[in-house]
């Protein structure tokens, strides 16, 4: 049998389709939870990363740790592996993760007009007009921005992207259910052995993406019948150094017969390219309202390789917490309105294993007894030497790192 994948835009009776497609049909529905959970184990990362590669909302953080590139990588892993069942049901946008030369797939998009779309949200989530409104076009921005990053254009609603675009505001429920499982029945989207080759090919190179994130590198990947083609879509100076680094680690995943690297439309411009070093200190969020010191110190990190990100005063930076969860915080005390003192204090309460450097020009004995009271992994005063502060930067990351292994 084949594969049903559906992409419904919100508030379109979507969960209602697949909710009747599961009840009258042999179709066992893929949950998104059970493709994320196989991803937890593979990578290590925590649910909310996962989730977070679904959001248009990237993390200040990601060109240092680049967590959305990874996550991507094991979701599709995640998903190659189930696909080897048969008579499955997959919903919502990790469906996109499917290459179109898998042909048992039929892929089904159902959408309504924004009128129809508005009146549903306001009568299911009980809001008005406008935070209705609001919702949708969050929700449309979010699969809008998944389809990029994925490099399959902006257009979620896109004809091309399925075989079936049905519209749900003029056609009923089990109507749409008894055409979507009449093509489902057709020999266009039966299993055959190409089809089946192409999985094979898609399992392989998932595979190969997932070695390569794990060794820090982030590149397109294609398989087929065991050959691999890199596509190194990125500024290179050393181009034959990476391809030979590139191809040393795709050798040895089981089941690569061939290994074979271009360069994408585009990158011929030399530049310096460096792997991810997941040992470096990759979540620094910086505090301190003293603008053109704390920018001038995120430049020295950076170009150490750690990554950073600025906050000017105690109540931006508990912010950033919820959103971003930084591992490492450098932290001013004298600040308006919050103090360091009290950041430190919420933060140590909310987020223990955020590991604290108090970093500050202005405190006494007093302070540091308190600071490190509270929690704090170092007491330091400025002006700082950089290979003090990047020494200690390391060993605070060192010791989360312990704490997550």
């Amino acid at each position: 049998m084949s594969v049903i994948t559906v992409v419904g835009a919100a508030f379109s009776n979507t969960s209602s389709v697949i909710k009747e497609l599961v009840a009258a049909s042999s179709f066992s529905q893929v949950e998104l939870q059970r493709i994320i959970d196989r991803a937890v184990k593979t990578s290590g990362m925590t649910e909310t990363r996962l989730r977070g590669a679904f959001s248009a909302k990237t993390s200040v953080f990601n060109r240092f740790t680049h967590e959305k590139e990874r996550s991507v990588a094991h979701l599709r892993l995640a998903l190659a592996e189930l696909l080897r069942d048969d008579a499955l049901l997959i919903a919502g946008p990790v469906s996109f993760l499917i290459p179109e030369k898998i042909s048992h797939v039929l892929r089904v998009c159902l959408v309504a007009e924004a009128k129809f779309r508005i009146q549903q949200a306001m009568e299911r989530e009980g809001v008005a007009e406008k935070a209705a409104l609001q919702q949708i076009s969050r929700e449309d921005e979010d699969l809008s921005a998944w389809l990029k990053m994925l490099g399959r254009g902006e257009d979620p609603w896109a004809p091309g992207l399925y075989d079936i675009v049905l519209p749900m505001d003029k056609t009923s429920t089990s109507d749409a259910v008894a055409l979507i499982l009449n093509k489902a029945a057709s020999d266009v989207v039966a299993r055959t052995p190409h089809s089946e080759a192409a999985l094979t090919d898609f399992l392989l190179a998932a595979q190969v993406e997932v070695k390569l994130a794990q060794e820090g590198h982030n590149v397109a990947v294609d398989a087929h019948k065991g050959t691999i083609t890199l596509t190194i879509n990125k500024n290179v100076l050393m181009l034959s150094r990476l391809e030979e680094e590139l191809k040393a680690i795709v050798d040895k995943v089981p089941g690569v017969t061939a290994v074979a690297t271009r360069v994408g439309e585009g990158f011929h411009q030399p530049d310096i390219y460096r792997r991810y070093d997941f040992e470096m200190p990759s979540k620094v969020l910086l505090v301190d309202d003293e603008r053109d010191f704390v920018q001038t110190l995120s430049e020295r990190l950076i170009m150490r390789d750690m990554g950073s990100a600025v906050a000017y005063d105690g109540e931006s930076a508990l912010d950033m917490i919820k959103d971003e969860e930084p591992e490492v915080m450098i932290l001013d005390l004298r600040m308006p309105g919050i103090d360091g003192i009290e950041v430190l204090r919420q933060v140590k309460a909310s987020n223990p294993d955020i590991e604290v450097i108090v970093l500050t020009g202005h405190g006494t004995e007093k302070d540091k007894e308190t600071c490190m009271a509270l929690g704090a992994f170092a007491f330091l005063q400025k002006p700082v030497d950089i290979q003090v502060l990047s020494q200690t930067l390391m060993k605070a990351n060192e010791k989360v790192q312990r704490k997550k292994g």
